[in-house]
Formats: structure tokens, C-alpha cells, sequence
């Protein structure tokens, strides 16, 4: 029997172990019977050997029934009555033999219970990131946005982007923690409760009461409304308080709105959330410096404090030092010093030729006599700082900078820019932040002349040009010319056209006496005008220079166009004589590589290349329309004005007979040619006028000269 099961190999060794398995089994039975156990393991084997009756309907075990597991135990014996053995679980086994293996003996020994299923589990929602304090601060923001019942935002773009930043944060609140203010809340506050100090007005910017919050509902209003005064002063900062077109038809300026949810998204990151808001005011430094006198002129800080009454103060010379040592001492030139801005030796009490100074350019702007001397009328009106018609002017002049690019150079040519003040009838060219160059202008008269304002680029120039007349002068000038001397327009060495269909086209040939003089400086833009030489130098001479029908007529053209010429082509080095050397009979273009911002400005208040506050007169009268609306605000200032296009004004009484004027103002020997615009700045000739009919209503109607 050893031989046959070591010949047999593992199957045998199975069978060992299933005739272990009985024998344990029939000892317990036999136990359990009273028969006598057996003495050992060798009769044991025997009886395991003997044959027993099987239970009914068992199918014969295969080689599956012996696949044990390795890691499966031998039961325990245990009392089996098989007399009274249940064949239905055997039965069910049979049915599904052809599909169900047979579990293994020890199965069989001990029933292994099925596995209890698990609970199907609610998804897991994420742990919210807002704080436990701050949770029904957000959720009645989340209410709030959710039910659309906030209602302090004015424009859409802006309740959409706060909507769509809050619900980033899941609609925590921006500016407090637990109820605590955080300290870029505390920098926004400061900085909209000191917007008085960049020309806007505090009161439009208003501050929530937080610390009188103390529900949920309270501080998730006020949060909202914090949020709503940072957004309107960013936007007022940047853009201004009132659209330039609430102001004039005449006024053209790039648009450089802000973005909210970049402002959101800037102030709420920044270190410093007040020096973030600060800088969407103007970058330029002539608004700074407007901004420094305005505190100046207001009397804010030290500046503020009253200079005593006391006996004259001047300055002596040296050479008489020795005899007037008292009178250069005072108490009160320390509180001197700070009103007038002088922060060198603070607390010297010495009246030395730097506050002396100080004092003559301050009579210099009242319109005291500028002696330097501290006399009685001075302190006066050191003490009485609140002009409030020199405050107005200085805001309305700071408004207008928020019109302005931010940049307003270009920034391949060193930031270079040309820069035209109307009322100080000034041109500068400035680069890298300071004046290359500066020259007297002539600009246009008020009324419908008026030069308009705006910012475009300078895209060549033009030497010997030819003026074409356009159509606002022909017909308000030189036809009721006409009409009384037919020889006026010969005398004054201009040149008539007639078309076949009847319509004229007036122009000036090249030449010294040629109204747009030797040069041309372009840069297109709808009101058609650009600017100039001029052959009436002698207007230059006089302290109002607003002359012309809307285009600037500048004094030095030679030099001007060396100067730009220089900047955008280094390389060829112009200078004045050899711009000079190009004049002649025909016209010659010098085009630019990369165009040059020209910016026309409406500075009634400026400071100075001496730091002196300038006041200029109110000469198109652009800020006595501006300081009633700032002050009144009773409309949305902001709101943009489509003006209608005003058509010409035309001569009373008949026109010369069979005369019309072409609408494209260009027409020579009968043959349609290039348009006025386009002989000007290029581009797509504009369409004849009917024949016999006046030109339809033109973009402006002020042009050369």
C-alpha cells in the first residue's frame, strides 16, 4: 500500500488527507455510539477503509471535488446523524453541477456564510474651503447672488464679474475674516475715503459701516458694497467721471476702459491694495505734479497750519549780511517752509534766498507784486489757501488726463510723443519723459473753428504742399468772394477748377506764399485737420495765438520736422537745412518707419518745467461747461454722447451762376481724381456729389488753414 501511494503521487497524498478527514468523522460517530475508539492510527485507517452507506442521489466525486486550498483548515469533528441526512441542498448541487463547481470537503465540513452586502454610500461631498466663522457670511452671499436680489452694482459687466469671483472663492467673504476687517479692506477704505486728493469725489465712492455689522446678513451687504465703491473708483480713476463726449462734439480720444474682474482680481492679491488702486490714476507725471498743487492749494497737512501775523521778512544779499542780520531770522519761517513746500532744513528759522524765492513765485501765482518779501497781503493770502475757482480748474484739468493713453508715447522710438497744449498755444516733443523740443503754435478760432482734441499717430510729412481748399471755407468765404470780386481768387494766387458737370475745385499750388506754408505734418483723423507752416509769421508775436480754421500752424516747421525725423530715423540725420533744401514746386513725402502719437490737449492748468502752477484762459470755454457738471452730477456723466455731425453754414443770397461744388473736392479738366481726404492722408476717394448739388454735411467743419 506504501508503493501504490508513493506511485500515485499528489492525488494519493489528497487521499490521505480525505481518509483522515472520515476517519476523525467515524471515530466521533463511534464515540457518540458507545463503540470502543480505536487503539491506533493504523486501525483507525482500516476502519476509514470500510465501505459506507452513502446518502441517496450523490453523484461520484471528480478530481474538482479534491482541489483544496492551501489555506483551508480541517474542521473540528462534529456529531452527524446520518440517518436522517437532508438531500435537497444535493439536489440543488446536482441541478447546478454544469455551471457551479462542487465546494471543497471543508466547505462541505463547515457551510462558509455569503459575504453581507455593503450599504450603498452617499457621494462624499468636498470640504469647503471657507472657514467655519465665515460660512454664513457666504452663504447669504451665495442667497443673494442666487436670488438676484443684489443691488449695488450700477453697470451689468461689473455684477457679472463679481457674481463669477465670488462664487471662485464659493462666495466667501472679500473683505473680512470672522468679521474682522482685513487689511486690504482697511487699504481700499483708505484709499476711497482720500479720493478727494486725485480730483474725484469721496462721496460717490461710499465706505460701509462694518463695525455696526454684526449679523451675517449685515456684513455680507457690506462686503458687497465695499466691492461696488472699489469698482466705480477704478473705473472714474481710470476713464474719468464724465464721458469727453458730454463735453463737445470736438473732443476724440482712445477708449481704455477698465476691466472688473482684472481690478478684482489686482486689488484682492495686491501687498498694498491702496497703492494697487492708486495706480489706476493717469501714470503721467504733469497730472502727479497737478495733483501735488491741488493739496497745496487746499491746504492739506502741515501746509494747512496759519502763518502768524509779525513784522516783514526778506532777504538781505550778502554783501549786507552785516547790516540786517535781525530781519533775516523769524519764528514763523519754519511754518513758512512747510506751507510752501520747502522740505530742506524744516526747522530753520533763516529767511534765506530758497524761501525768498518760494514766497515771489507764490505772489507770482495770486497776482501779488513778486517782491519775495513776507509782507501782510502775502501772509493773507498764504492763510487763505481755498480758491475754489483755482481748485475747480485744477480738477476739471485732472479729469481731462484720465481722457488721455496711458501710454503716450511710443515705446519703440523711446516713448517719443508730440504733445499740443490749445490754450497755451504750445507744441512740445518729448522723449524718454522729458521736452526734446518746444515751438509757439497758432491754433483755431472759437466757435465752430475750435481745434478739436485728440490723440492718433503722425504718419509722414509732407514738403511743398498743395493746400486744397475744402469745402467749409469755399463756401463760407470764397464764393460771396466771388460773387463781389471775380478777380479775388487770382489775387490771392489761388487756382480754379471747372469741371464738365459744372462743380469747381479750388487750390493753392506749392510755394512761399502758399497758406499751408512749406510743410505738412500729418496724421489722419475724422476732423480732417493736421498741422502746418504758415506764411503769416507775425501772428506768432502775440500771447493769443487762436487763429485758425482749426488746424495748427507751427512757428519753426523746419526745425519740427528735423527733430521728429530724427526720432523715427536716426540714421539719416535731418537737419534744418536740408529740410529747407527740399522746398521747391512739387511735393515730397517723408514717411515714417514707425508712426509718432500726436496728442492734442486742453490744459487751462499746468505745472510748469519750474514747478509753478500756470493757469491759462478758458479759451473754447471747455471748462466753464465742465465745473457745473462735476459739481451737480445729476445725470450719469459717463454715459457716451453720439453727436450729430453739424452741417455747414451756408453764404446767404445765390451763388455764382452755373456753380457747384464737388463734394470730393478734387476735380480738375473734367476728370475725377483723388479726394480731399485721401490726397491728405490716403485712402479711398469719396464719391462726386450729384451734379448741381451742394456736398452732403461733411465729419467736421473745420480744416486747413
Amino acid at each position: 500500500m506504501r508503493d501504490c501511494l508513493t506511485n500515485r503521487g499528489g492525488f494519493d497524498r489528497v487521499l490521505i488527507a480525505v481518509a483522515a478527514t472520515f476517519l476523525t468523522v467515524s471515530a466521533g460517530a463511534a464515540l457518540a455510539q458507545g463503540d470502543p475508539p480505536r487503539g491506533n492510527a493504523a486501525e483507525l485507517a482500516i476502519d476509514a477503509a470500510v465501505p459506507r452507506p452513502e446518502p441517496a442521489n450523490v453523484p461520484p466525486p471528480t478530481i474538482n471535488d479534491f482541489k483544496m486550498d492551501s489555506a483551508a483548515t480541517i474542521p473540528e469533528p462534529a456529531k452527524v446523524d446520518t440517518s436522517k441526512a437532508d438531500t435537497s441542498k444535493f439536489d440543488a448541487a446536482k441541478k447546478d453541477d454544469a455551471t457551479t463547481p462542487a465546494a471543497s470537503p471543508a466547505t462541505v465540513a463547515s457551510p462558509v456564510a455569503e459575504p453581507a452586502k455593503e450599504p450603498i454610500k452617499e457621494p462624499v461631498k468636498a470640504a469647503s474651503t471657507v472657514a467655519p466663522a465665515d460660512q454664513p457670511v457666504a452663504e447669504r452671499l451665495r442667497d443673494m447672488f442666487g436670488n438676484k436680489s443684489v443691488r449695488v452694482f450700477d453697470r451689468k459687466l461689473e455684477r457679472v464679474a463679481a457674481e463669477k469671483f465670488y462664487g471662485a472663492r464659493e462666495f466667501a467673504p472679500i473683505w473680512t475674516q470672522g468679521g474682522s476687517l482685513t487689511a486690504n479692506a482697511r487699504g481700499v477704505i483708505a484709499r476711497l475715503k482720500d479720493a478727494g486728493a486725485d480730483g474725484l469725489d469721496a462721496s460717490d465712492y461710499p465706505v460701509p459701516d462694518f463695525a455696526a455689522a454684526t449679523t451675517p446678513d449685515a456684513l455680507a451687504d457690506a462686503d458687497l458694497k465695499l466691492t461696488a465703491s472699489m469698482l466705480d473708483y477704478a473705473r472714474q480713476a481710470q476713464s474719468g467721471r464724465m464721458h469727453w463726449s458730454q463735453v463737445s462734439a470736438d473732443i476724440q480720444y482712445p477708449e481704455h476702459p477698465v476691466d472688473p474682474s482684472e481690478v478684482l482680481a489686482n486689488i484682492t492679491a495686491a501687498k498694498d491694495a491702496s497703492a494697487a488702486l492708486d495706480g489706476y490714476n493717469p501714470p503721467q507725471k504733469l497730472y502727479k505734479e497737478l495733483k501735488k498743487k491741488l493739496a497745496e492749494l487746499r491746504g492739506q497737512g502741515e501746509a494747512a497750519t496759519p502763518i502768524p501775523d509779525g513784522e516783514v521778512l526778506k532777504y538781505t544779499p550778502a554783501r549786507k549780511k552785516a547790516q540786517a542780520v535781525e530781519d533775516m531770522q523769524d519764528p514763523r519761517v519754519p511754518q513758512l517752509r512747510a506751507k510752501l513746500g520747502i522740505t530742506e532744513n524744516a526747522d530753520d528759522t533763516h529767511y534765506d534766498a530758497k524761501v525768498a524765492d518760494a514766497v515771489r513765485k507764490f505772489q507770482e501765482s495770486v497776482d501779488i507784486k513778486a517782491s519775495g518779501v513776507l509782507d501782510e497781503r502775502t501772509v493773507r493770502a498764504l492763510n487763505s489757501p481755498k480758491r475754489d475757482r483755482q481748485i475747480d480748474i485744477v480738477l476739471v484739468n485732472m479729469e481731462r488726463w484720465r481722457w488721455l493713453p496711458r501710454d503716450l508715447g511710443a515705446p519703440s522710438l523711446g516713448d517719443a510723443y508730440v504733445i499740443l497744449n490749445v490754450p497755451d498755444y504750445t507744441l512740445k516733443v518729448m522723449q524718454r519723459g522729458a521736452p526734446v523740443w518746444t515751438t509757439k503754435v497758432v491754433t483755431g478760432k472759437p466757435g465752430i473753428h475750435a481745434t478739436p482734441l485728440l490723440s492718433e499717430t503722425m504718419k509722414f510729412i509732407t514738403v511743398n504742399p498743395t493746400w486744397n481748399v475744402p469745402p467749409s471755407i469755399i463756401y463760407n468765404e470764397y464764393l460771396p468772394a466771388l460773387q463781389q470780386d471775380p478777380t479775388v481768387l487770382q489775387r490771392m494766387g489761388l487756382r480754379l477748377d471747372r469741371a464738365r458737370d459744372g462743380s469747381i475745385h479750388i487750390s493753392q499750388p506749392p510755394g512761399e506764399a502758399n497758406a499751408l506754408g512749406r510743410i505738412r505734418f500729418n496724421f489722419p483723423n475724422k476732423f480732417l485737420v493736421y498741422q502746418h507752416d504758415t506764411p503769416d509769421k507775425h501772428l506768432f508775436a502775440k500771447e493769443e495765438r487762436a487763429f485758425s480754421h482749426g488746424c495748427m500752424r507751427v512757428q519753426n516747421p523746419d526745425q519740427y520736422a528735423s527733430v521728429l525725423l530724427n526720432i523715427a530715423m536716426p540714421n539719416d540725420r535731418y537737419t534744418p537745412e536740408k529740410i529747407r533744401g527740399m522746398y521747391g514746386n512739387s511735393e515730397i513725402d517723408l514717411k515714417f518707419p514707425t508712426p509718432i502719437p500726436v496728442n492734442i490737449t486742453y490744459q487751462t492748468a499746468f505745472v510748469d518745467d519750474a514747478g509753478k502752477l500756470q493757469f491759462r484762459r478758458d479759451v473754447y470755454g471747455r471748462d466753464a461747461t465742465m465745473i457745473p457738471m462735476l459739481r451737480n452730477k445729476g445725470k450719469d456723466l459717463e454715459n457716451v454722447i453720439a453727436h450729430s455731425q453739424p452741417n455747414y453754414v451756408r453764404p446767404t443770397g445765390s451763388l455764382p451762376p452755373n456753380v457747384s461744388i464737388a463734394s470730393d473736392n478734387t476735380y480738375s479738366g473734367g476728370s475725377a481724381g483723388p479726394s480731399f481726404f485721401e490726397r491728405l492722408f490716403g485712402g479711398p476717394p469719396v464719391p462726386p456729389a450729384p451734379i448741381g448739388r451742394r456736398p452732403p454735411p461733411q465729419p467736421r467743419r473745420v480744416f486747413a488753414r
